[in-house]
């Protein structure tokens, strides 16, 4: 490592994921060099190149991407909404200041705006600086940044938006208020008619009681939710989830009402394509039980 910094989960070479929303597991990678370690005005950013995933972003000590496996999560929670809206031309991110949504939702030629809210302009600074495959994203000219709140940039957004695509991290810090049921209310009041969101919806093996909380008050709110996850390595148990809503009930969010060739989606994704956004949706029995008994109580 060409930098020695004193952080708690930095030892002998090695960045360990100690977070107390997954107690008894950890994630080790080993470090080859520290590029970057910053205390902002809202939380711990460190960013180091690793030995066997490239450029790691960790904010807050939790691995928040890698170079070499973020398309997976960046693709999953932006097509499988964006591919189910007949039209999609206003989009909303909330989070993603590394830009891999940005850069995602831009693949769309419908999109004739693209606004982005996050609450920290390190991670959008060092993100442009540390990680320009995602931070391309901030290139295209339709997208605007606002640096603030998402909660409260959404308390005067009425029928503005046709997607809300809320990238957070974990319900802890800065993105707490972004798993309330309040915000979830601020987001359907944003939404135009046939809307669809799409949100970070956690891993179903750790956090099944957070994910059945927050589908539930969701189900008193959209007249379609669902729940759909990806594959990701350097996520808690190598999966997450997306809570995906709309306001129009005769939507189906399981199959992409809008398909890329294959021609397309071999040049335009490396994860994404209309056989896996159907996969998605395919859930272990243990989720499905606990989803179905919210559904039913509805």
């Amino acid at each position: 490592m060409s930098e020695t910094i004193s952080h708690p989960q930095i030892q002998d070479g090695w960045f360990k994921e100690k977070p107390t929303l997954w107690p008894g597991q950890a994630m080790s990678l080993e470090i080859e060099e520290i590029l970057c370690h910053e205390k902002s005005l809202h939380q711990d950013v460190l960013v180091f190149k690793s030995k066997n995933y490239g450029t790691v972003l960790v904010l807050d000590g939790v691995i928040q991407c890698t170079e070499r496996d973020e398309f997976s999560y960046q693709e999953m929670i932006t097509h499988i909404p964006m591919n189910c809206h007949p039209n999609p031309e206003k989009v909303l991110v909330i989070g993603g200041g590394d830009g891999g949504v940005l850069r995602e939702v831009a693949k769309h030629e419908s999109v004739k705006e693209i606004v982005l809210c996050d609450i920290d302009e390190s991670v959008i600074r060092l993100s442009k600086k540390y990680l320009p495959g995602m931070a391309v994203g901030f290139d295209n000219d339709k997208v605007t940044v606002h640096i603030g709140d998402g909660f409260d940039f959404l308390q005067d957004k009425v029928n503005s938006f046709d997607v809300i695509i809320t990238d957070a991290s974990d319900p802890v810090g800065p993105a707490e208020s972004l798993f309330q049921a309040k915000y979830f209310e601020l987001m359907k009041n944003a939404l135009r008619p046939g809307g669809i969101i799409s949100t970070q919806g956690e891993c179903q093996w750790l956090h099944l009681n957070l994910i059945t909380e927050v589908q539930s008050y969701c189900h008193n709110l959209f007249p379609v939710v669902e729940y759909a996850f990806t594959t990701i390595p350097t996520y808690p148990s190598g999966q997450i989830g997306f809570v995906l809503c709309s306001n129009d009930k005769q939507i189906n969010l399981k199959t992409p009402l809008r398909k890329w060739s294959e021609d397309e989606e071999e040049k335009l994704c490396r994860y994404y394509n209309s056989q896996v956004h159907e996969a998605a949706f395919i859930l272990p029995q243990f989720t499905k039980n606990a989803l179905k008994n919210i559904s039913k109580n509805k």
